[in-house]
């Protein structure tokens, strides 16, 4: 039995359905969510109780092993995807209350609220005055004292300004986009045209309807994956996609307006201010190396020799899938292969399958 969809695209997992728990909609680029049912139906027939999401992203796959009861240990090296994954996974009980929200969105007396994101960003994402929204906004969640209630809120602040942005994404300045009178054949001005408050409160519900506890001690951590330590009967595997091409694609230049709200006190130092965009500083994970990928894989295969080893891939990458076998042939004494046909993801110009490896 497959997952249930429900509106805005929010997935509900029938072996939990008394708990309620829904996936929040999401617009991350690469995100698993519209195929998570499939990576189900091939997973179920393993014997495994605990699993690592070791690239866990938007947390959509942690997610659905928690509501199938097992303990799940989510990582990324983001910080920002941290959070998403306290928030969603790690966290069993926490909501925020109307009396929350009314904090977060209340400017408070007494507090000398900063203006980095107006100062740092004008004319390249926002409007000074959502800008000056988000300085706010951000300023009031870390007063909060409850980490979890933190992680929703900085969930939902994370969502708001993805939504509000052209493409998703914040790899140029093009504000613009949002106000310019041509024909659009991309984006939504009407999301785009809706207020950051409503959408934070939007997402705030659903990252409330999205709490339940599946009776496992789950966590949420936030490390470089060789630095992960730890048992797993099962090891999720879902890199950074390097195409045919060689081009990675590259979360950090992606989202690095989230990356840098989730270290809002030292963002001014993390900013390249070379780039008229203000990405962060850095040249990129190995993961989207195309020289160094393959040892990359075989290293991370070794560590996790004794894991039952799930890896979801495109047909069309580097390493190929060929070479992906090949390699886990090396440590695993049985792989196999796993094709999904017609999935195209979001922004993608190629057709290419969805493809699961199981090594066992």
């Amino acid at each position: 039995m497959g997952a249930i969809r429900t509106a805005e695209n929010s997935v509900v997992w029938p072996s939990l359905l008394e708990a309620n728990p829904a996936f929040p909609s999401t617009r991350f680029q690469g995100s698993k969510l519209k195929i998570v049912d499939w990576i189900w139906t091939a997973m179920r027939k393993l014997e495994f109780g605990s699993a690592l999401d070791a690239f866990g992203g938007t947390g959509s796959v942690g997610y659905m092993l928690k509501c199938k009861g097992k303990l799940v240990t989510y990582n990324d090296i983001m910080k920002f995807n941290w959070i998403i994954g306290k928030a969603l996974i790690e966290n069993d009980s926490a909501k925020l209350s109307g009396e929350d929200i009314h904090f977060i969105l209340t400017r408070q007396s007494g507090v000398e609220y900063p203006t980095f994101i107006r100062d740092t960003f004008k004319d390249i994402y926002f409007t000074d005055e959502e800008n000056e929204w988000i300085d706010v906004v951000a300023t009031n969640i870390r007063m909060l004292d409850d980490e979890f209630k933190r992680s929703i809120a900085f969930f939902a602040l994370f969502q708001s300004c993805i939504i509000k942005r052209p493409f998703n994404l914040f790899h140029r300045k093009n504000l613009y986009l949002r106000f310019s009178d041509v024909e659009r054949k991309f984006g939504n001005k009407v999301t785009w045209d809706t207020s950051f408050e409503n959408h934070f409160r939007k997402f705030i519900q659903q990252a409330n309807n999205a709490v339940f506890s599946n009776g496992q001690h789950n966590t949420s951590l936030n490390h470089d994956i060789f630095d992960v330590e730890g048992d797993f009967d099962l090891v999720y595997i879902d890199t950074p996609y390097i195409s045919s091409r060689g081009v990675g694609t590259d979360y950090l230049g992606f989202y690095h307006f989230l990356e840098g709200l989730a270290n809002y006190s030292e963002w001014g130092k993390m900013i390249d201010h070379r780039t008229r965009h203000r990405r962060l500083k850095g040249t990129g994970s190995l993961w989207i190396d195309k020289n160094r990928i393959h040892e990359a894989f075989d290293r991370l295969f070794e560590k996790f020799r004794n894991s039952i080893l799930v890896v979801s891939y495109r047909s069309d990458g580097i390493p190929s899938v060929d070479e992906l076998v090949r390699m886990l042939r090396r440590h695993k004494n049985s792989v196999e292969e796993i094709q999904r046909k017609n999935h195209k993801y979001v922004l993608s110009v190629n057709q290419s399958e969805e493809v699961l490896l199981i090594g066992k």
